[in-house]
C-alpha cells in the first residue's frame, strides 16, 4: 500500500515542538511505522502481533 493513502498518527504524548516521534498508520492486516521528520522516507511494516509485543516490551 502506498504510505500516501494512509492515515499517520503520532502520539498524544508526543509534544508540538517537532521532537523525535513516529507515526502510525494502521490497515487491515498491517502496521505502518516512519519517522515523523522523514514522512518521505522509509518505513516499516509490521503484523498486528509483532507490534503488540514490540508495545508490549517497551511499555513493561
Amino acid at each position: 500500500m502506498n504510505s500516501d493513502n494512509l492515515t499517520w498518527f503520532k502520539s498524544s504524548y508526543s509534544g508540538g515542538e517537532g521532537g523525535e516521534c513516529l507515526e502510525v498508520a494502521a490497515c487491515p492486516g498491517t502496521i505502518h511505522i516512519r519517522d515523523s521528520k522523514n514522512p518521505a522516507g522509509p518505513a516499516l511494516a509490521l503484523s498486528p502481533m509483532t507490534w503488540d509485543d514490540f508495545l508490549t516490551h517497551v511499555t513493561e
